[in-house]
């Protein structure tokens, strides 16, 4: 379980998160969400310890994160930053294969290497193995890097806005195999997204935060609501079902 206490993050006299304290659920998929500025990206970055918190504690399945080693955290816990440009030229085998350093350090074993298939495959991406990133659409490359992700092989895996700059078509392929892999592979997928419909859709759980705190949080079912929604985003919300699915958002 990631657990959080009390994590606040400055920016001179702005606080962009303020004293969140959470218990994020272990298995199947959480979504995190809110309007822009809402602190959904800086809060993830302070759990997977790619930026400092200036106050609080956060622990994976009771691993200090501040206090774990890299080695150690980097086989509990994954990340795909919304960032994730490369400069050098690299096929998706080359990407894929970063994934595995936490555990062979560059010089991989034949473990690693059956991992590097079972996540290229796993993302489809057979075909395109051998192909550079720069040759790639958009949806591809994203696939290549949620499958170096996959391949490192961590029970948690948190990805901020991985549907960012995907197609409709592309956004629901991505959200299909994140909800395979914490179905099927039994991981713990947190992740920050925009599209609420597709937090409704996808989730088992949502966090929305508004002004850097969490405003709700519990279910999909519970969080995905006229009422909640329309707070969070001050805005007025409507949510239209279809057989007790909510399906679908319109707003007034």
């Amino acid at each position: 379980m990631i657990v959080t206490a009390d994590v606040t993050k400055n920016y001179g006299s702005s606080c962009v998160v303020d004293g969140v304290t959470l218990s994020l659920p272990k298995g199947g998929i959480t979504s995190i969400i809110g309007p822009n500025g809402a602190g959904k990206s800086t809060l993830l970055s302070m759990v997977s310890r790619l930026m400092d918190m200036d106050k609080g504690t956060v622990t994976v399945d009771g691993l200090d994160v501040t206090k774990t080693p890299s080695d150690v955290l980097a086989r509990r816990l994954s990340i795909l930053r919304q960032d994730n440009h490369m400069t050098a030229r690299l096929t998706v085998h080359d990407l894929v294969s970063f994934g595995r350093y936490p555990y062979s350090k560059g010089r991989l074993t034949v473990e690693d290497k059956r991992h590097i298939d079972e996540a290229i495959g796993y993302l489809n991406l057979n075909d395109l193995s051998g192909r550079f990133l720069d040759e790639l659409s958009g949806g591809q490359r994203q696939r290549a890097f949620v499958a170096m992700v996959l391949c490192q092989d961590t029970d948690y895996v948190l990805l901020d806005e991985p549907l960012n700059n995907l197609d409709m078509k592309h956004a629901m392929g991505m959200m299909k195999l994140l909800r395979r892999a914490a179905n099927e592979l039994g991981k713990t997928v947190v992740l920050v997204l925009h599209d609420i419909n597709f937090a409704s859709w996808y989730s088992d759980y949502i966090v929305a935060m508004k002004n850097g705190k969490v405003a709700h949080e519990g279910p999909a079912a519970a969080i995905v609501t006229p009422d909640v929604l329309s707070d969070v985003y001050e805005m007025d919300i409507k949510v239209h079902e279809i057989g007790g699915q909510r399906v679908s958002l319109y707003y007034e």
